[in-house]
């Protein structure tokens, strides 16, 4: 009998395989419509709420009074400080720490992510009871050491240095979670072994080496960061201060239509801010990663075509062809 033989499948063509490519996915324009719908949907009916006065029609007083509103730069300005300074703080921590795992045993990396991820167990709530009974129990303990006035100056209401203990402790774990993922594709020994190999000091190191390498993690911690501090109101409110999301929840009680326009352009201001965040980190990550071309040159070999060059060389004789 015949051995029976398969033959294969000739492969799809070219052209086939370009008009499945280019066929068009419907499904995926409705999710994105419908995901869209469910974003847009909520906005769209806080706009018109703010605008649309019954009996009046169109009017744009909502808007117009916010910055006119008491409290509203005062609040603005100490949420964007106090971001600013718990994103400088956290950074400050996590990146070292970071760096000397990968560099030490294998073991403390365990203990670092557990210490970070600790916030994510431990509600708000309890964490600002802590706080504040620690800020109650400490000048009636050290009124007379100079501990006292630290108690009170972390306290000062034009910028409450407790406010940037508290949202570091908040934002340790997204902070870890971006650089740890940034530091996994980077191999952080060799850098640092070739780095000190040049006579970089151990600052030097993290500031011209692991931190450009860095970039899109940091632009993600802030950016995760940020968000955070802008729209967190537990912490502040139970310890008694008024930045911008607990001022949004003041004036909610008098005016109502201007404190969905407030919340409304504070949305604006954080998809800018974030926006200007992670372009930041994409165009810095971009810039460093492109290597400029430099001046042609010519090699000898390329001079053994036109026989001047130095490699030319007469014609291997072949036996047989003389």
């Amino acid at each position: 009998m015949a051995a029976l033989t398969t033959v294969p499948a000739a492969p799809a063509s070219a052209p086939a395989k370009a008009a499945r490519r280019s066929r068009p996915r419907y499904w995926r324009g409705a999710v994105l419509a419908i995901a869209g719908l469910y974003f847009v949907t909520p906005l769209l009916s806080s706009f018109v709420f703010t605008v649309h006065v019954p009996n009046q029609g169109l009017t744009f007083e909502a808007y117009s009074g916010i910055l006119s509103a008491d409290g509203f730069t005062e609040s603005l300005f100490l949420s964007l400080s106090l971001a600013a300074a718990t994103i400088a703080l956290a950074l400050l921590l996590v990146v070292p720490a970071l760096v000397a795992v990968r560099l030490g045993p294998p073991r403390l990396r365990a203990v670092v992510e557990i210490v970070c991820m600790l916030p994510l167990v431990v509600p708000p709530i309890a964490l600002v009871t802590g706080i504040a009974t620690v800020l109650r129990w400490g000048p009636d303990h050290f009124s007379r050491t100079p501990l006292y006035q630290t108690f009170l100056a972390v306290q000062n209401e034009s910028f409450p240095v407790v406010l940037v203990l508290a949202y570091t402790v908040l934002a340790l774990p997204f902070v870890h979670r971006s650089l740890d993922a940034g530091l996994r594709a980077v191999d952080v020994p060799t850098l640092v072994e070739a780095a000190r190999n040049c006579g970089a000091s151990r600052l030097q190191v993290i500031v011209s080496v692991i931190l450009p390498n860095l970039r899109s993690s940091l632009a993600g911690a802030s950016f995760l960061t940020l968000a955070l501090v802008l729209g967190e109101y537990t912490v502040a409110s139970l310890l008694g201060f008024r930045p911008f999301a607990v001022w949004i929840v003041t004036v909610s009680g008098a005016e109502a239509r201007m404190s969905v326009a407030v919340s409304l352009l504070s949305l604006l201001i954080t998809w800018a801010l974030l926006l200007v965040l992670s372009r930041a980190g994409t165009g810095s990550s971009a810039s460093a990663t492109a290597i400029p071309a430099g001046p042609a040159t010519v090699t000898p070999a390329a001079d053994a075509t036109s026989g001047t060059g130095p490699a030319s060389a007469a014609p291997t004789p072949v036996p047989g062809k003389e």
